[in-house]
């Protein structure tokens, strides 16, 4: 974590000591206390998941991107956000964001959204000490979805919207569950997640980045020592012979067809492998948040496409228009949904 210089202390006390509108107590995912603006104007989004659900339930409360959107995910977003800066990010690997720019575009609020540690408990109160910014951290876990839909929207002071959007995913998660109620377990695929133009990259059991696997009732077949991204070797994916290959990488997507060392894999050899839609950002995680409620719609019409409900491409675009704000045309639908 980088630290303020005294003038840039001074100066940020200096802001702080000006009129400030109606405050709350608070207490956050980790129990702490913070003192919050009851209606922030300006707030800061410490990661990736934190920007994208502060981009769902308050756009115009954004600062900034933690990286700039790119020029194909441009037009799934709206239009009053699509040129704000990149200012870099707070959490996940390597913090990159400068706290002079941090304080310079002058947030009056700074919130997280994921994993709840001590590790991620200390940087908020560091980074809250050192800027004199209220700091919440809210669970981005899969499980905890829809109340924190609720919880980061009663922080942001729109309540009315996070209820809309909790509810909605209650709705959906429900409907998953009346589909994984008519697949038995023995019926359910295996699944191997593959990250990076080899497909060797790939998260474990356990890890935030497959949590989605698990909640869509398939079996993640990485087992290993770290809750994280692994590398593994094709002589693994061979001996772990998945039913199902779940793709981001576009590049892998296009040549694991021709590349023999996959062949006889029984996802490969069935033509079962997908790759999931990335834009305006990612069905399986990238980042790991309320975006993967898309992924896990996408994910039931292709590992169960007998017993889903309903047309794949009408509810993504349903999803778009109401967590985004834009409605892709048939054709937006149409390419997004191809892989």
């Amino acid at each position: 974590m980088k630290h303020l210089p005294l003038g840039l202390l001074t100066a940020a006390a200096l802001t702080l000591a000006a009129p400030v509108p109606a405050e709350q107590n608070y207490t956050d995912a980790t129990g702490r206390s913070v003192t919050i603006p009851d209606d922030p104007g300006r707030v800061f989004a410490a990661g990736p998941p934190a920007a994208v659900l502060l981009y769902v339930l308050k756009p115009e409360a954004m600062v900034g991107w933690v990286r700039a959107p790119r020029e194909g995910d441009l037009p799934f977003l709206r239009e009053e956000v699509r040129a704000l800066p990149a200012l870099g990010r707070l959490t996940g690997r390597g913090d990159t964001v400068n706290l002079e720019v941090l304080l310079g575009a002058t947030p009056d609020l700074i919130v997280d959204f994921g994993t709840v540690n001590d590790t991620y408990i200390d940087l908020a109160n560091r980074v809250q000490d050192q800027t004199g910014l209220p700091y919440v951290l809210v669970d981005g876990s899969l499980a905890a979805m829809s109340a924190s839909i609720r919880q980061m929207a009663d922080v942001l002071g729109v309540a009315e919207r996070g209820e809309e959007l909790a509810a909605y995913t209650e709705a959906q998660l429900a409907r998953l569950d009346a589909v994984l109620a008519t697949v038995p377990a023995n019926e359910r695929p295996r699944v191997y997640l593959a990250r990076g133009p080899e497909g060797l990259e790939t998260p474990a059991r356990g890890s935030i980045n497959a949590e989605i696997i698990e909640r869509v009732g398939a079996g993640n077949v990485a087992v290993a020592e770290t809750r994280g991204v692994t590398t593994v070797s094709v002589e693994q994916v061979q001996a772990w012979a998945p039913d199902v290959i779940v793709t981001i990488d576009r590049d892998f997507a296009a040549r694991v067809g021709s590349m023999p060392e996959w062949q006889g894999i029984p996802a490969v050899a069935n033509g079962r492998v997908y790759l999931a839609p990335s834009a305006p950002f990612g069905f399986i995680d990238s980042p790991p948040s309320v975006n993967r409620l898309a992924g896990l719609i996408w994910l039931a019409h292709r590992l169960y496409p007998e017993a889903a409900q309903g047309d794949l491409a009408t509810e993504i675009g349903d999803f778009h228009e109401l967590f985004y704000g834009i409605r892709p045309d048939d054709a937006a639908l149409a390419a997004l949904l191809g892989g």
